[in-house]
């Protein structure tokens, strides 16, 4: 492992250079993907320099205990070899964390499409709570949110809604997200006060960029129409509203939101490029016969991975066996101990894996 950390910390030094290097900065994209790989690994580097200090602190004060002291001295000693070696097991764990493998999405934007499940009206509801609890949180980390496409229903719920959730390192932290989300709750539709449980799907995509994901323009099929809203209301009497279906795959990808429809298309092709982009990483995943994300979820749609109750004010996931009673403050963003606890979840059983 140090043999590795060693040859990071010199990569590191070599990129400390590189990225100040005046010839190299007037070539804008080589610069940028150095500066990239700088910020990547200085968190490791970061960590394996304070190791080495704690390690030369922890050498000395062995050293000086072994030569003899006066009493209080060498309880002071004893002392500092003993927070020292505590730091040292610390670091260590940290930088074997630090060196697992990467989720080469991880620092990727992401689609996020949430869908109404059983439960009709309520669950569309439902559907909406959590696009704004998503909302929410990306305005907590400082990200940009951005509506691609929706289907409402009558009384304000969603049977479909996709968004855009633009930040570095969205990926990493909303990935544990998909799945089936299911709320227990008296429904708003509900007037005998009766408890009922729906659901909604959650589906997190790496958002692909045109680079890596090639769309030949002969493979597609591209249908306008007329927006219309819930009801079958016309929103607008020009053909506005973009379907796309890409032929090989069977997909396809609706967006009408925008009055413009070479927007509804730019939006329509970029749910298309992150749908085709996570079928081939599911393929790819098949084949080389790996689990596509850890064992703390499997990525699967039809897997429930959530409770949120409302009389009780809690919310559960099922994977980590966590829960939390402060549904409100979850609900209005604040999912970040969660997110943590799946994080650490998914690295402890990569570890396992690592040292088995």
């Amino acid at each position: 492992m140090f043999e590795k950390l060693q040859a990071i910390e010199d990569r590191y030094q070599h990129l400390e250079q590189s990225i100040s290097d005046p010839s190299i900065i007037s070539r804008q994209s080589e610069w940028r993907k150095l500066t990239k790989e700088h910020a990547r690994i200085s968190d490791i580097v970061a960590a394996y320099r304070q190791y080495k200090v704690v390690e030369q602190e922890l050498r000395e004060a062995k050293e000086m205990l072994r030569e003899g002291n006066e009493e209080e001295m060498s309880r002071f000693l004893k002392e500092e070899v003993e927070e020292n070696s505590a730091k040292k097991e610390e670091l260590a764990q940290q930088l074997r964390v630090l060196l697992l493998p990467r989720d080469p999405n991880d620092e990727k934007s992401v689609i996020v499409e949430v869908r109404a499940g059983t439960g009709g009206e309520e669950a569309a509801l439902f559907a909406g709570d959590l696009l704004r609890m998503y909302t929410r949180y990306a305005e907590r980390q400082g990200w940009k949110t951005e509506i691609l496409s929706t289907s409402s229903t009558d009384i304000g719920g969603f049977r479909e809604v996709v968004f855009a959730i633009e930040g570095n390192g969205a990926y990493s932290r909303l990935k544990y997200e998909s799945g089936v989300h299911r709320v227990q709750r008296v429904p708003a539709t509900e007037s005998g006060g009766r408890i009922h449980t729906s659901a909604a799907t959650v589906a997190v995509l790496p958002e692909a960029e045109e680079v890596e994901v090639e769309i030949n323009a002969n493979d597609v099929r591209i249908d306008v129409f007329c927006s219309s809203g819930p009801g079958g209301q016309s929103v607008n009497t020009t053909q506005s509203a973009v379907r796309i279906t890409h032929l090989p795959s069977g997909i396809v990808v609706s967006c009408q939101d925008e009055k413009s429809q070479h927007k509804n298309k730019d939006k329509a092709m970029r749910v298309l490029r992150a749908r085709l982009f996570e079928k081939a990483q599911e393929e790819q995943a098949a084949e080389t016969a790996q689990a596509r994300k850890s064992q703390v979820g499997s990525g699967d749609r039809s897997e429930r991975i959530r409770t949120y109750n409302y009389p009780q004010g809690r919310v559960s996931d099922h994977r980590i066996g966590m829960t939390l009673y402060k549904l409100e403050y979850f609900l209005d963003g604040d999912i970040n101990e969660m997110i943590d606890a799946l994080n650490t979840s998914a690295q402890a059983e990569l570890l396992k894996k690592v040292d088995a």
